[in-house]
């Protein structure tokens, strides 16, 4: 039964595998990444799993606010947490020396199987969408992941603001 689910996988699904591991894979090495593109990861991903939502649930008011609670808890237990004592923010260069780390690579393989799951036993067996615990904990993770990649990047950026350097670097642009 794999097997046929794998054959009737259409083929940009294993594109979007191949361009998220990669992406993900990028971020186990130690990297300087700007200021700006510290946003881009997370609202891709929140997109991503909130279509995943929408797609599945539609308009459901449940889901769409078990996706925005997971998020804001996640987001909330995330910032709690210190960033790795190595990240560092160049003000002069607006750019963040990061640590390698895996996170990222899990949160969206995490969002893609998710999605991958969901859409196969959906098509297997099409009434869950009406099952109560899949119409709560399907969004509920989606949540959790974005609340997460959400909550990384807000930290880079308070970091940035704690500096005092990115106001000031925003206005010379």
């Amino acid at each position: 039964m794999l097997m046929q689910i794998l054959l009737h996988t259409p083929k940009w699904v294993f594109a979007v595998f191949v361009l998220l591991a990669w992406l993900g894979g990028r971020q186990l090495v130690a990297n300087r990444i700007g200021l700006n593109r510290v946003l881009v990861m997370p609202v891709a991903m929140a997109g991503l799993s909130f279509w995943g939502v929408v797609s599945v649930f539609g308009d459901s008011a449940g889901a769409l606010l078990g996706w925005a609670v997971a998020a804001l808890v996640l987001m909330v237990l995330v910032l709690r947490r210190p960033l790795p004592p190595t990240t560092r923010y160049d003000a002069a260069a607006r750019q963040f020396e990061v640590a390698g780390t895996a996170v990222p690579l899990m949160l969206m393989m995490g969002i893609f199987f998710t999605k991958y799951v969901v859409g196969v036993s959906l098509a297997l067996h099409p009434q869950l969408r009406h099952h109560a615990a899949f119409a709560l904990g399907v969004p509920a993770l989606y949540g959790a992941f974005s609340g997460v990649f959400a909550a990384r990047a807000a930290r880079l950026w308070r970091l940035a603001a704690a500096s005092g350097a990115m106001v000031s670097g925003a206005r010379a642009a």
